[in-house]
């Protein structure tokens, strides 16, 4: 009885860790979606008060009506898109050479692209800006595409590779013995059985370069017809006041998408980093 009620108090103790981090968590989405049913005035006199006046739609239709925020969208969609496909196309290829071949400094090599993990792109920003200005870049989508990309590239080429290194190099072995190459070997055989790690890397760079701000707002903010969605914002903000139920509304907009696409790909970032069914 005393086991049992210990584990009971251990079970209730975790829940009630998580239920807390779960509010905490989910504060903020929920003050957003209070703020965009309701006036500018509600929301600043009681930020997370119910609606007083019935619900406002009409915050939302606004924002869906006009043709801002389809044009940020499609922005958004090409952006995501450009870094989840650059990062894991030059991603897998650095996994693939440090991993299966093996070469002198191999190992410092894959240190020192490791360190990349400890510089966040604020960091380099002002080096990025100038490089991307001679480049032309500025005001250009794929200014945002290829620093967003460069940047998640350590994050990734870890991950892969040491799931590429769980595959058994008696597959390898076998697949040069019926003629393949190194290439046919990574194209044929490790990227279809690397699919969940594949799956973890490119939700984590969907969810990055979707709610990314900072890097858009250097590159694309003389352009406004090429912002994202993060940026459409600004659109709300006037020089004398800000009107926040629309932008509540248009930030409810912005993280719908990317709760729902985590929601139905959770389970493949948890396969993906625990090397799923081939680790072991």
């Amino acid at each position: 009885m005393t086991a049992q009620r210990g584990l009971s108090l251990t079970l209730l103790l975790r829940y009630t860790i998580l239920i807390l981090v779960c509010v905490v968590m989910m504060a903020p989405v929920a003050t957003a979606f209070l703020g965009s049913i309701r006036t500018t005035g509600e929301f600043l006199s009681s930020p997370f008060g119910l609606p007083q006046s019935g619900i406002r739609w009409e915050n939302y239709t606004n924002i869906l009506n006009g043709t801002g925020f389809w044009r940020s969208l499609v922005n958004s969609l090409l952006i995501t898109a450009g870094v989840t496909f650059l990062n894991i196309t030059c991603a897998s290829m650095l996994a693939l050479v440090f991993s299966r071949i093996r070469f002198t400094g191999r190992n410092l090599l894959f240190n020192l692209l490791s360190l990349g993990l400890l510089v966040p792109v604020v960091v380099a920003i002002l080096p990025i800006f100038i490089q991307l200005r001679r480049l032309g870049l500025i005001g250009n989508l794929l200014g945002v595409v290829l620093p967003l990309a460069a940047f998640g590239l350590p994050g990734s080429t870890v991950i892969l590779r040491g799931f590429f290194m769980n595959i058994p190099s008696e597959l390898e072995d076998a697949a040069y013995i019926d003629g393949c190459t190194t290439l046919g070997f990574f194209y044929h055989i490790l990227l279809p059985l690397s699919r969940p790690a594949l799956m973890a890397v490119a939700v984590i760079q969907v969810i990055n370069s979707w709610n990314d701000y900072f890097v858009s707002l250097l590159v694309l903010l003389p352009d406004p017809n090429q912002w994202p969605l993060p940026l459409g914002i600004q659109q709300f903000q006037g020089q004398y006041g800000t009107d926040w139920a629309p932008i509540m509304a248009y930030v409810t907009l912005l993280i719908i998408p990317a709760i729902v696409f985590y929601m139905f790909t959770e389970k493949y970032i948890v396969t993906g980093l625990t090397g799923g069914e081939l680790k072991g």
